[in-house]
């Protein structure tokens, strides 16, 4: 199934369960359901920027976006990280009043509607684990968990409310308790994001693994000036300098540039990488070449 209808089921399963958390919730006068009722309406809207960015990606490159679209996703991802984190700080306020003034919470009406919600919620998490490394869909499955949890926390505290007649504290702890363990899973998630953004290295890279398997490579001499960063969670870009063994002819170099990038590619998932092959090291002066971390690595074999 496509990733879009993907969340297209989703975003009507979340609409439905919407209209009647808000309903009985009311009803029931119970803070759980409303506030699981907003995870699902800020969920909506976060799958819809999903939706969205999933549109985008499918775009060609064009003089504007050299690169395409792939940041779109990225992009979404923050922003559903965001919703989760205003939506989060709403819960926990007003959890914190209902704590202070405990109202009567309908304990029977909390267990069946939370426990429809649960199904719909964890139905749309599976639907969503697409089993992939992209960032977009993980924040669309991290909403759809988070509010799998949460339904299934307002089903434990309906019951305990219900067995226990009159331990209406229980609603607005168990929200409060619900909505910082997914706090606590977007902030992680608006991390991954702003690693992204500020082109950091891929944190799953072994940055001097690498530039030591370029070094390894039949007619390399050195590797220097090397750069990674991803454009998403499921994409790397790489470039770097190379320096080649003595002073091979245009098609020679191209042939190790091949072999280069099926290292890159093969071992380290890059798949797109841009070699500046030099017959020799830059310039100490230069400054368009740029220090990095992993620094010169010369090649094993010496001349």
């Amino acid at each position: 199934m496509s990733r879009t209808k993907r969340l297209v089921i989703a975003i009507v399963l979340n609409v439905a369960i919407i209209f009647v958390q808000v309903i009985f919730g009311l009803r029931a006068h119970s803070l759980g359901l409303i506030a699981d009722a907003g995870h699902n309406l800020a969920d909506v809207g976060a799958l819809g920027l999903s939706l969205w960015a999933v549109h985008l990606l499918r775009r060609a490159p064009n003089s504007k976006q050299s690169f395409g679209y792939h940041r779109s996703g990225i992009l979404a991802a923050q922003a559903n990280s965001a919703l989760i984190l205003v939506a989060t700080a709403f819960i926990v306020v007003e959890g914190v009043r209902r704590l202070m003034h405990p109202g009567e919470v309908h304990g029977l009406v909390v267990v069946v509607v939370a426990s429809i919600a649960l199904v719909a919620n964890g139905a749309a998490t599976l639907l969503l684990d697409d089993h992939s490394g992209d960032l977009n869909m993980r924040s669309a499955w991290l909403h759809m968990a988070g509010d799998a949890v949460a339904s299934g926390g307002v089903v434990v505290a309906g019951v305990l409310m219900y067995a226990l007649d009159g331990a209406y504290w229980l609603d607005p702890l168990a929200s409060i308790g619900i909505a910082v363990l997914i706090g606590w899973r977007a902030v992680h998630l608006l991390m991954q994001t702003t690693d992204i953004l500020m082109e950091s290295t891929p944190a799953s890279l072994d940055l001097n693994g690498m530039v030591a398997s370029i070094a390894g490579v039949s007619g390399v001499e050195s590797v220097h000036d090397v750069h990674v960063w991803s454009l998403s969670g499921e994409l790397s870009a790489l470039s770097a300098h190379v320096v080649l063994d003595g002073h091979p002819t245009l098609e020679e170099a191209q042939v190790v540039g091949e072999r280069i990038k099926t290292v890159l590619a093969h071992d380290f998932s890059i798949g797109h990488a841009t070699l500046e092959l030099e017959c020799e090291p830059c310039l100490a002066h230069d400054d368009t070449c740029l220090p990095t971390d992993a620094g010169a690595v010369p090649s094993h074999r010496h001349r």
